[in-house]
């Protein structure tokens, strides 16, 4: 029936029903953000709010990223705290984390609660808060409880978020993921003795509001790398189309067998609704962004408003002269590519920032 094709492959060749269509597009736009599947939807939850200002520093209200070098690595990612017993012990679940993603930087954040009134220290005295990473005394050779992390001293009287670098411990956790029994703090005097942590307090995610709970951040670098045609800033990405419409000369060499005329190169709009895609029960910021897309001829001659390279006006010239047969007009394409940002709640409800190369056309030019 199929010939010299076995009906295994000649299906291969039949068109793709609608619904079959939608589902392989999005599975490869998955692909595109790195992901399988898209996160499992939980209910609504509050992103921590330093997740949102870092995500407001970085990308502009379309998620477009500001200046690449403000994030440390192309993810971010927070965590809360798993032991939710005590406020001093506090352990965190870093199993969505990719073994291939490199360990940046780590912070501890803790909510230090307004003193009691029954403290007597003055406003002016500071007590040293330290962090310790709990280690395994079953392990061969190893004969300490703890090891210390971070130590610093925090006003007395202060309230509000401390953070402390915890990076060492978050990279033996990933060697060994048996090896995270969590981490312990420690709050003394100045003169070394161990103070009540009724008095000096910190929030637990047990006792307080979900704005105040202990959080893990964890800067990592996923190895994917931008194209040459990534830009440094995004400070000269235009608002509007390359060049503006075509002049009545450039008209008349734009010509097309079916429509007579056709527009030069120049960007145009493509806006990429999540919402219509399905995806904004995850995804945090932004919404939709403009992806743009680059569209028109590229007519001889080639001016410096279609900011051709050498190589499209050769090509240009060769095919205006006719002198090889095959060779076509150059080609409307991208030639400045920016980065966006995605706030996101992963499949255990963390929230995640990450940073995505190559995602919008900044102009158009021939090529």
């Amino acid at each position: 029936k199929y010939g010299a094709v076995s009906k295994a492959e000649f299906s291969l060749f039949e068109p793709l029903l609608p619904d079959e269509v939608r589902s392989a597009a999005i599975k490869r736009l998955l692909e595109v953000f790195g992901m399988e599947d898209p996160p499992a939807i939980h209910g609504h939850k509050q992103p921590p709010q330093y997740m949102l200002d870092l995500y407001n520093t970085v990308a502009d209200v379309d998620g477009v990223t500001k200046d690449p070098y403000l994030l440390e690595g192309n993810t971010v990612r927070s965590f809360f705290d798993k032991c939710k017993i005590e406020q001093v012990e506090f352990r965190f679940n870093l199993s969505t984390v990719a073994r291939t993603e490199k360990i940046l930087t780590a912070e501890l954040h803790l909510f230090k609660l307004r003193p009691q009134a029954t403290l007597t220290f003055n406003r002016h005295h500071f007590c040293q808060v330290s962090v310790y990473q709990v280690l395994d005394t079953t392990k061969t050779n190893n004969t300490q409880e703890k090891k210390l992390l971070s130590s610093r001293l925090i006003p007395v009287h202060s309230t509000g978020w401390e953070v402390f670098t915890i990076t060492q411990a978050v990279r033996s956790w990933m060697v060994d993921e048996g090896s995270n029994l969590g981490l312990h703090v420690v709050v003394r005097t100045l003169g070394g003795s161990q103070m009540d942590m009724k008095l000096i307090r910190f929030a637990s995610g047990r006792n307080h509001h979900q704005s105040k709970q202990p959080m893990l951040v964890l800067f990592t670098d996923d190895g994917r790398r931008s194209t040459t045609l990534e830009s440094t800033a995004t400070s000269s990405l235009p608002h509007a189309p390359m060049s503006g419409p075509p002049s009545r000369s450039a008209r008349s060499l734009d010509y097309s067998e079916e429509e007579g005329m056709s527009m030069s190169c120049q960007r145009l709009p493509l806006y990429v609704d999540f919402e219509e895609i399905g995806w904004s029960g995850w995804i945090v910021s932004p919404r939709g962004y403009n992806a743009y897309h680059c569209k028109g001829s590229c007519p001889f001659p080639l001016g410096q408003n279609m900011r051709p390279t050498n190589h499209a006006t050769v090509q240009s010239i060769i095919n205006a002269l006719k002198l090889i047969k095959g060779i076509e007009t150059p080609c409307c394409v991208p030639d400045k590519l920016f980065s966006i940002n995605l706030l996101y709640f992963d499949d255990d409800e963390n929230v995640v920032l990450k940073q995505y190369n190559d995602m919008v056309a900044g102009s158009c030019g021939c090529h």
